[in-house]
């Protein structure tokens, strides 16, 4: 039996740098790629950063985690301050601005982006076994919609931060079309590509024309016809899915005392179903402001309820339980919620219709969206022969039928939920660097 082949020694990497999740791909062979397991062996993890007081230096670097260990860090109230979503201030006058980070230490957005670039190269020489100094990053086709001046500063700053951790070359690719390179693989002939990018906070959408006469090139720009997007995606149906199912049994909608029977303040649970909102809740201020809202409610139970999940503080755990329901549902079954910790034998029903009635809107305005992109490409729905599926809410089987509704003469190709556009980086970089 012939021994296994080791991977190729390389000096370069491609990154997946997302709003939500980031992913790094390795060469693995021509034409083939491999990607780097960045924590608790997964392929992405999420793009946050938490810069915590427990243990700080008084002097050098402040201690950050990332990833996962971020967002637990923070979900537990640890003292610090977690950073999420950072792509986000590209392009803005913020990137150049320093940011409380604890301890009256400030660090620079850019700064707070280079620690996380950092992070990943070393999670990939790791892997490599080797020093990189070559990377290709995706980009957003507009980093800001409209401002070109603004859009070309976005991809200067991330590439300043990029060679600020010892990237020496740095190439970008457009996202769209890292994502619609490994289907281009698959054709025989040149066709328009609809790529659905469906994430937890956007939702993007861009035409793509593709083919093997095309797949050689580096600048594949002009091969984007329109894109387009909403900011609308997965923690959106999260959200909604919650105040559905879960919060009317803690108080959400419930009417007060007659006769006047007004309806409870509403604030607070919108507070809970809005991840980065949950742990305001927790305030001592707003706690005392909860406990004196009980002469609001008819049904004291209900508002023991709330505050049994502020005492115990378990916001996030029932967004996750939000989306777990969501995610069974979309399978095609009816989803049982256990709600033992907020109350000894309180359970919740989450059903299909149930579910999607909680986010119809959201899906509308989602296809709605990917109808105008090939609007603003000016072709014909009929002309696009595949629509391509990516972004981790792509899993929702109504919402990939949706989108690919108005398109008749389409076939849907799923890609990589999570991983296809760091995949399809990673084979641009054997072009680049090759």
């Amino acid at each position: 039996m012939p021994a296994a082949q080791p991977h190729p020694v390389v000096d370069f990497c491609a990154i997946d740098f997302g709003t939500s999740n980031s992913a790094i791909a390795l060469p693995a062979g021509p034409g083939q790629v491999r990607l780097v397991a960045v924590e608790a062996g997964q392929p992405t993890m999420p793009t946050s950063v938490f810069y915590t007081m427990e243990g700080q230096p008084v002097h050098g670097e402040p201690r950050c985690l990332y990833g996962r260990a971020a967002l637990a860090a923070y979900v537990e109230g640890m003292d610090g301050r977690l950073m999420r979503s950072m792509k986000s201030v590209l392009g803005s006058s913020l990137i150049e601005q320093g940011t409380d980070v604890g301890g009256g230490r400030s660090v620079k957005f850019i700064d707070v982006i280079a620690g996380y670039l950092r992070h990943l190269k070393a999670l990939a020489e790791a892997e490599a076994g080797t020093t990189i100094t070559r990377a290709v990053l995706g980009r957003p086709v507009f980093f800001v919609d409209g401002e070109p001046e603004r859009d070309a500063q976005a991809q200067a700053a991330l590439e300043a931060a990029a060679r600020q951790v010892g990237f020496n070359e740095v190439s970008f690719q457009f996202e769209p079309i890292a994502a619609a390179l490994d289907y281009e693989a698959t054709v025989d002939h040149e066709q328009l590509v609809l790529v659905a990018d469906i994430g937890g906070g956007t939702s993007d959408f861009s035409v793509v024309r593709v083919g093997p006469g095309r797949s050689a090139r580096v600048e594949r720009g002009d091969d984007i016809l329109a894109s387009h997007g909403v900011h609308v995606a997965g923690t959106d149906f999260d959200r909604h899915v919650e105040l559905t199912a879960i919060l009317p049994l803690a108080g959400f909608k419930a009417r007060g005392p007659k006769p006047v029977e007004r309806e409870v303040p509403s604030k607070v649970y919108f507070d809970l179903a809005t991840w980065h909102l949950i742990n305001t809740v927790y305030t001592p201020q707003r706690v005392m402001e909860l406990r004196s809202m009980k002469k609001f409610y008819a049904d004291l139970t209900l508002h023991t309820r709330l505050m049994a999940i502020v005492d115990e503080r378990l916001g996030h755990s029932l967004m996750a339980m939000a989306e777990e329901a969501k995610i069974a549902v979309a399978e095609g079954r009816d989803a049982p919620i256990d709600l033992f910790e907020v109350e000894r034998g309180l359970t919740a029903v989450l059903g299909e219709s149930q579910a999607m009635g909680a986010i119809e809107n959201d899906l509308e305005r989602i296809v709605q969206a990917g109808v105008q992109t090939v609007r603003l490409a000016g072709v014909k729905p009929e002309k696009i022969e595949a629509v391509y599926l990516t972004g981790g809410s792509t899993g929702l089987a109504p919402l990939a039928t949706r989108i690919a509704a108005p398109f008749k003469k389409a076939r849907t190709v799923r890609g990589d939920r999570l991983a296809s556009v760091a995949q399809g980086l990673g084979l641009h970089a054997q072009r680049v660097f090759r």
